[in-house]
């Protein structure tokens, strides 16, 4: 569970983004403004990190509604086994996925990133489970997300490889799980892709 004050730090945030790009009034502008200024100074104390990397973060700030971004993650289940790939930044592991691309379905989205990080054809499922970000013991992070979990069907019977935005791709047993990187997977999530593999559930999971 996130910090409290970094979850209002996130919605002043959200509120001064499209109160900016909805508002008319200049007056009102400014109080928009100014709250902006104070959530981004929060947030990059609150992160430990510059002010321009906090304001920097968000591209389309003022310029739509503000809504969490879409994290898809993909889990692929082979022998009593899940396909991991290993980060460049921090060389830690996640189930394979990352940001959604506007255009495509997130089912699209999956596998277009289990291609490009494991080098496999893939076929989505059954969507698993659905968490918001901030409710999960995740690494904390100054954005909000909306993190989706697909599971998976090989189309071919490749060894995984590597893509060029991760060191390493391979799968591992449930009881000999590597060092996870904790901002994009923990451990629940990949307990819970074995219980809906297994049938031991057939709901998916939510916030």
């Amino acid at each position: 569970m996130e910090n409290t004050w970094l979850a209002h730090a996130k919605r002043l945030q959200a509120i001064a983004s499209t109160g900016l790009h909805f508002c008319k009034d200049e007056f009102d502008r400014e109080r928009y403004q100014q709250v902006a200024d104070i959530a981004h100074g929060m947030l990059a104390q609150l992160g430990d990190v510059p002010l321009e990397r906090i304001t920097g973060l968000v591209s389309d700030f003022a310029q739509r509604y503000s809504t969490p971004m879409v994290d898809v993650r993909g889990a692929l289940i082979e022998n009593e086994r899940i396909l991991l790939v290993r980060e460049r930044n921090d060389g830690c592991w996640a189930l394979p996925g990352g940001y959604a691309d506007i255009g495509l379905s997130a089912a699209e989205n999956i596998a277009k990133e289990i291609h490009e990080e494991a080098g496999l054809h893939v076929s989505v499922s059954a969507l698993y489970s659905l968490r918001h970000k901030a409710k999960g013991p995740f690494k904390p992070d100054t954005r909000d997300f909306y993190k989706l979990y697909f599971m998976c069907k090989r189309d071919d019977r490749q060894a995984p490889l590597a893509g060029a935005e991760v060191s390493d791709a391979a799968f591992f047993a449930l009881d000999a799980l590597p060092e996870l990187s904790r901002g994009r997977t923990i451990e629940s999530d990949i307990t819970a892709a074995f219980a809906f593999h297994r049938g031991e559930t057939r709901a998916t999971l939510f916030d």
